[in-house]
């Protein structure tokens, strides 16, 4: 009778088997995505093209970069919509700006400075709003995003970030941007121009990208031309749509 000798387990290094936990750990969380995907949470209009399928999700987490006027757009539509919203680290988010961008300012948290507990913070947040942004002050590893993940799941709300975040559903990113309303060294701020991109594993294989008006720093009426030029008025009363898409 043959004999055959026992198989050894191959031998990887430290790195080698953390590189394949974290693997696993983003395969198991694609596929919970899809299984348990959550409800549509209310979005601007003029985000329709940058996120997986038009819309946020309860239980996904989103990331924003290069600018807080975007993560404000990102919550606007939960907020006009009638849903609490929280904000977790961002000292300088402006109660006025929000207003502008169409937050309901009595449906709003704001923590400033959560300190190093911040992610304990964000997770007792979710228990009760719907919709929570944080700004992390260091890099997240895989397993405390992977806990939090299933906690907004669980819970059914959705997180944004100001910053980049493991296993997020799409990364925005302002790829440029521009001020409207200088003259010629002189002038007031009444409108901001951004080119923002998208990327992620929502559906994104390849970047999408939108020219979007942003809230200025001064209210303004935002006028866009069907050849998607755009003026602003200062001093006349802030629009009703306060995120309008550019064609272009």
């Amino acid at each position: 009778m043959a004999l055959t000798a026992p198989l050894r387990p191959s031998r990887v290094s430290a790195g080698e088997a953390r590189e394949r936990a974290d693997a696993l750990r983003a395969r198991i969380a694609d596929m919970q995505s899809t299984r348990l995907e959550g409800r549509a949470i209310p979005t601007l209009p003029a985000l329709h093209d940058l996120l997986p399928g038009g819309v946020l999700r309860e239980g996904g987490a989103y990331g924003v970069e290069g600018s807080t006027s975007l993560v404000m757009a990102m919550l606007a539509g939960a907020s006009g919509a009638g849903s609490w919203v929280a904000v977790v680290g961002v000292p300088g988010f402006g109660a006025e700006a929000a207003r502008l961008a169409g937050l309901d300012l009595d449906r709003l948290v704001l923590v400033p400075a959560p300190g190093r507990h911040w992610l304990a913070v964000v997770a007792a947040l979710v228990d009760v709003i719907p919709v929570v942004a944080v700004r992390p002050p260091e890099a997240v590893g895989a397993t405390d995003a992977s806990r939090l993940g299933a906690r907004l799941r669980q819970r059914r709300a959705a997180l944004v970030v100001d910053g980049t975040w493991p296993q997020s559903e799409v990364q925005l990113r302002v790829a440029e941007s521009r001020w409207t309303g200088l003259g010629d060294g002189h002038g007031r701020l009444a409108a901001r121009e951004a080119v923002v991109t998208a990327s992620g594993r929502g559906g994104f294989g390849r970047a999408s990208t939108a020219r979007l008006l942003l809230p200025g720093v001064a209210a303004a009426a935002e006028r866009v031309d069907e050849g998607g030029a755009t003026d602003a008025l200062p001093g006349a009363e802030a629009p009703a749509a306060p995120l309008r898409r550019v064609a272009g």
